[in-house]
């Protein structure tokens, strides 16, 4: 299935819905942008194979963007509309990003990556006169191009040395723009959404889960609500009045709702609500209950990676049975392996690895064959990092994370870049950075500095540090906290005992909230 189908059965049926504005794409419209989006991909001699990048907020052409690209056979890049101008440069050069989408909202970042990048071609939705989006798409034709074949989606994730890395998938062997995928065949047959869904994404596209699965949802003829930017009360709202069917969240959505007074929360009709799929980051067990015990067992929760190399899922009824379980696999063969690479017994703890089953598309990581390599074990399976163990039914159950990574309020954070930019700060001998328990966002970045005289540590180098870090960090990746110790636990070898510090971080959390 395509949107294009649904252009042709279905045009003036809704696509995309914008939460706040109220906007609406139909199918027939977004059929034409999306067309357009290629001629113009075309047009600036981008081929087959070839790569262009996406850096705007939510925004009615982000969908239109994202086919168009797919329909040209090309690698599309979404890149976070939050991140620096550095940030920003470094994955369109890694990737080598032939053409970059963006918007208004992101222009004066946009100005700096033109020059750090002036010979990278830039097109901006609401901007008048060269780099006008609209204008270059409005002098193109609406109909399909010549040679329309299928092309994927390239996210990045954390590289080596503490950059992102692009996950880079081949191309489809069919080129049909249409053919089916594994995502679509979960989405029917284990979450039960359709083409009648009308389905809420109240989270960045440029976010793995969103993107893929709003683009599923439009591909079996369903409508996508976009929430611009999340409100607890506002999503609510939108699920009242567009009667949601079908939503995805992160905890820190579930928090948020949570903790709006009673009376507001039951101002809202959510009865509609028949599937409220939830991944990204653990979600706390008395959380999901609550959402359980308001929503009813409507939760559907998976664990998976941009990668796509496995796919656990579990239903409410089966988590209530098994309380933090993420489920059994869907795709992909669950091996919890030993350090050997060796596959332990059910209920030891181990990591977690994806045996391939047939169908399945081997990924890497791009400019990054240290990481891809270290991402397999000796016999090809592959992992994300994450620890765990089996239960003998074959659920699943999440102990720990890829060893340093952050994930607060569903958004990935690599501390080894914070941790590059704050040694070079020339009041501080050495640092790391760590994810500490914390009550709303999941994990909270803090920093903890070993400052160059132990003399000036204190409030007054702390915000010093902040500024350092302002202009060259995104605001979600700065620290909510800075400590400062006389020495950091390092090995002989440099080898530092980050572990150590989480543990304590994690224990003092546990005590003054009396967390379990």
């Amino acid at each position: 299935m395509h949107p294009s189908i649904h252009a042709q059965t279905n045009p003036d049926k809704p696509a995309v819905i914008m939460g706040g504005s109220g906007e609406v794409v139909t199918f027939g419209e977004l059929d034409k942008r999306s067309n357009r989006v290629a001629q113009l991909i075309r047009k600036h001699g981008i081929d087959i194979g070839d790569t262009i990048a996406i850096c705007m907020e939510n925004h009615p052409w982000y969908h239109a963007v994202a086919w168009g690209a797919q329909r040209a056979g090309v690698h599309y890049v979404c890149i976070s509309s939050r991140l620096t101008a550095p940030e920003v440069a470094y994955i369109l050069e890694d990737s080598g990003a032939r053409l970059l989408f963006g918007s208004a909202y992101v222009g004066a970042t946009l100005d700096e990556v033109a020059k750090l990048l002036p010979n990278l071609p830039q097109l901006r939705f609401d901007t008048s006169g060269d780099l006008s989006a609209q204008a270059a798409l409005a002098a193109v034709p609406d109909t399909p191009i010549a040679d329309e074949r299928a092309g994927v989606d390239m996210l990045y994730s954390s590289g080596t040395t503490g950059r992102p890395k692009g996950v880079k998938i081949p191309l489809p062997e069919d080129p049909d723009i249409a053919q089916a995928n594994a995502l679509l065949a979960m989405t029917t047959m284990a979450f039960g959404i359709s083409g009648d869904s009308i389905y809420l994404s109240p989270a960045p596209l440029y976010h793995a889960a969103p993107l893929r699965w709003s683009m599923t949802i439009q591909k079996l003829g369903g409508t996508v609500v976009i929430m611009e930017k999340f409100d607890p009360e506002a999503a609510l709202g939108l699920i009242e009045k567009y009667r949601i069917t079908d939503s995805q969240w992160v905890p820190t959505h579930f928090v948020r709702m949570l903790k709006l007074p009673v009376e507001v929360r039951g101002r809202y009709d959510t009865s509609t609500l028949k599937c409220a799929i939830h991944a990204a980051a653990p979600c706390p067990v008395p959380v999901k209950q609550a959402m359980i015990d308001w929503w009813g067992p409507v939760l559907y929760e998976y664990y998976a990676g941009t990668e796509g190399n496995g796919f656990t899922f579990i239903t409410s009824p089966e988590w209530l049975q098994r309380p933090g379980s993420v489920g059994r696999a869907l795709t992909g063969v669950v091996r919890v392996c030993d350090e050997n690479g060796d596959e332990v017994p059910r209920g030891t703890e181990g990591q977690i690895f994806f045996e391939p089953t047939e169908g399945s598309v081997p990924f890497e990581y791009h400019n990054d064959p240290v990481k891809t390599a270290e991402s397999r074990n000796k016999h090809g399976w592959t992992s994300l990092g994450d620890v765990g163990y089996q239960d003998e039914e074959g659920y699943v159950f999440l102990t720990d994370r890829k060893s340093f990574m952050i994930i607060a309020g569903g958004v990935n954070i690599y501390p080894q870049e914070i941790e590059n930019l704050l040694v070079l700060h020339p009041k501080v001998t050495d640092a790391a950075v760590i994810g500490a328990p914390d009550p709303d966002m999941g994990e909270k970045v803090v920093a903890v500095i070993q400052p160059a005289a132990m003399t000036e540590a204190g409030p007054a180098l702390a915000e010093e540090l902040m500024a350092w870090l302002a202009p060259q960090l995104s605001r979600v990746k700065m620290p909510r906290q800075i400590d400062f110790r006389e020495e950091l636990p390092r090995e002989q070898t440099g080898k530092l005992y980050k572990r150590l510090l989480r543990d304590e971080y994690k224990a003092a959390y546990e005590k003054a909230t009396g967390a379990a």
